[in-house]
């Protein structure tokens, strides 16, 4: 059974990520969405534990996604829960120069190889620190987000 880690912030998910672990559904046995607090992105919209309820809701029509929490280095948690791939989505070439030192890090580290995995351009655009400015403001992000995470986002910024 090959195993996969997809690691992110996903503050809040979009459906960019969504594609993404769709597609790795579709290849791997198992995908283990995991989330974490990235201190280098500033004070997080939600919660650890509201992103893992998001992300459990926007991938409960795939049976073979888990989700987790973590606060240590990528690597570990590959190890710790036997996966085999670390997979990154990549947007723009942007994405693909910071993404590809990472992987060359984590594989200097740990031995575990990172795949990459494109978004189609429908999706080559969305991100989630645009998506909670456009939230705050009050603008539409229904179409860029799954159900749950709209729903979210509106209790949050109500207009």
């Amino acid at each position: 059974m090959t195993v996969v880690l997809y690691p992110g912030s996903f503050d809040p998910v979009h459906n960019g990520h969504v594609e993404i672990v769709e597609t790795a559904a579709r290849l791997f046995d198992k995908v283990i969405v995991a989330a974490m607090r990235n201190p280098q992105k500033g004070e997080p919209l939600f919660s650890l534990e509201d992103r893992q309820s998001l992300i459990e809701e926007s991938f409960s029509h795939l049976d073979n996604v888990e989700v987790t929490l973590f606060s240590s280095l990528v690597v570990d948690l590959a190890r710790n829960v036997g996966a085999h791939f670390i997979v990154k989505g990549l947007r723009a070439v942007s994405d693909f120069e910071s993404e590809l030192q990472m992987a060359q890090m984590n594989r200097s580290i740990s031995g575990v190889d990172t795949l990459f995995i494109p978004t189609t351009s429908s999706h080559s655009f969305l991100a989630s620190k645009l998506i909670r400015e456009i939230s705050r403001f009050g603008g539409d992000v229904t179409s860029m987000v799954p159900p749950a995470v709209a729903s979210r986002l509106k209790e949050k910024y109500p207009t």
